[in-house]
């Protein structure tokens, strides 16, 4: 077999090839994320509130599904280095086992769980009702959400990202199309609401799974699906997968406690302030999403040329994706300085919605440049078999400092103070990330 793309092409241009497809699919994830808030403020504030409350459980279901992607990725990516084929065939079809079992496991979740969730964030009746539905409906029928972000894994590991880009963007634009159809009834079908932006996710995300299946069985010819390798998993591989995956479950879950947690703290001020979190979430994914774009495509190259054992390569690498999302965080620091008032007036919001939520965007978006430095470095560990470290450094922003940090400024009784929380927690982040990441180059990439 010749040798993968990850080894030979030059780098800047390897890392664009691999990254662009990404970063603009997820660009187009963000804004159906949007869209889906933008249609739902249309109905009320609580409304928008109600998603702003569903975030963490959805965030859960994305950190498994993502964090389990990103084992199988690394795995699968360095067998391929090492021009271990038989591994990398057991890693997808490993894969694609665990992801069925991982959706059992939420439709247990929302079937019980739904309820008492909602009500420890809120006790409004309007806000309750809307929640609940919103949420029972995305665990329940997760199983798109998991083999969507699975399949495009499988096709990312290899280097096909403009297939990966195919999928996301094909379960987007459907979302969006049958986002105001559900929403507000429109074409004959009846208003659904909270319930219709549910059902609207689940669709899209069904379809861009099927889409990634069809492209990895048509396509992705470097690894072999097969109905008996998926039910007769390697245990060893198993372990490899969730030796990686593990860390980077709990480090993105870490993010949804945390946003569970602000949801408590913010609802003693108003639930208007929970609403302008939502919103800023929403608004944040535009910078933070393309970004992840181009940590998924730094991953497997910084995987492949480590089994390759090639660190020219992943020096280069690295060094031109930090100098790159740095750039696109300060174009986000930008936005959110200038046009604060004009990006929220896109969710409906009303003055009292605006007097909080124009100085929480203008200090929250100050850690964007440093966050992007993080992200990228952090790329490193999960790539590298490190990703305990990530985890360290996830835990220490968010709960460690962020939560800590957002208590003790809410005791001052005013709202602002509570936002400079999270540049605060972000140049504790920077300060881990650095020793993390010069202890894994001295140990592992000098020694190459």
């Amino acid at each position: 077999m010749s040798e993968n793309k990850m080894g030979v092409m030059p780098v800047k241009k390897l890392i664009l090839s691999m990254s662009l497809p990404m970063m603009i699919s997820m660009l187009v994830q963000a804004f159906y994320n949007v869209a889906d808030s933008l249609f739902v403020a249309r109905v009320s504030e609580d409304a928008l509130t109600a998603v702003t409350l569903a975030f963490p459980m959805q965030n859960l279901m994305i950190a498994v599904a993502t964090g389990t992607g990103v084992g199988i990725n690394a795995v699968l990516s360095k067998a391929l280095g090492e021009r271990n084929f038989d591994d990398a065939n057991r890693s997808a079809n490993t894969g694609i086992l665990l992801t069925f079992i991982h959706y059992l496991i939420f439709l247990a979740v929302g079937s019980f769980f739904t309820v008492p969730f909602v009500l420890s964030q809120t006790s409004d009746g309007s806000i309750t009702g809307f929640a609940v539905s919103y949420i029972g409906i995305v665990t329940m029928s997760s199983f798109g959400c998991f083999f969507q972000m699975t399949f495009e894994r499988l096709l990312q590991s290899t280097g096909r990202t403009i297939l990966s880009m195919i999928s996301q963007i094909t379960g987007a634009v459907i979302n969006i199309i049958l986002d105001p159809i559900l929403i507000f009834g429109l074409f004959g079908f009846p208003r659904l609401e909270t319930a219709g932006a549910a059902i609207a996710t689940v669709i899209g995300q069904c379809c861009a799974a099927l889409t990634a299946l069809f492209l990895n069985i048509k396509y992705n010819k470097e690894i072999s699906l097969s109905v008996k390798d998926i039910l007769r998993p390697a245990k060893y591989i198993v372990k490899k997968i969730y030796f990686v995956g593990v860390p980077s479950i709990l480090m993105v879950s870490i993010g949804s406690l945390m946003t569970y947690l602000m949801n408590i703290l913010l609802v003693t001020f108003s639930s208007t302030s929970q609403a302008v979190f939502g919103a800023y979430f929403r608004l944040q994914s535009f910078f933070f999403m393309p970004v992840f774009g181009l940590n998924n495509g730094l991953i497997p190259v910084l995987a492949y040329n480590y089994g390759a054992r090639n660190k020219e390569r992943i020096n280069e690498a690295l060094r031109f994706a930090i100098i790159l999302a740095a750039t696109i965080m300060c174009v986000g620091t930008l936005v959110m300085e200038f046009i604060p008032v004009q990006l929220l007036r896109m969710f409906e919001a009303s003055d009292h919605m605006l007097e909080i939520g124009v100085p929480a965007l203008r200090i929250i978006a100050l850690h964007f440049p440093v966050a992007a430095v993080c992200i990228a470095l952090g790329s490193v560990f999960q790539a590298f078999s490190r990703s305990y470290y990530s985890l360290i450094v996830s835990l220490g922003r968010q709960l460690v400092i962020l939560i800590p940090a957002a208590w003790l400024l809410s005791l001052s009784g005013v709202l602002n103070n509570v936002w400079w929380a999270f540049p605060i927690a972000e140049i504790m982040s920077l300060i881990l990330t650095i020793i993390f990441y010069s202890r894994v180059k001295r140990t592992v990439v000098l020694k190459l």
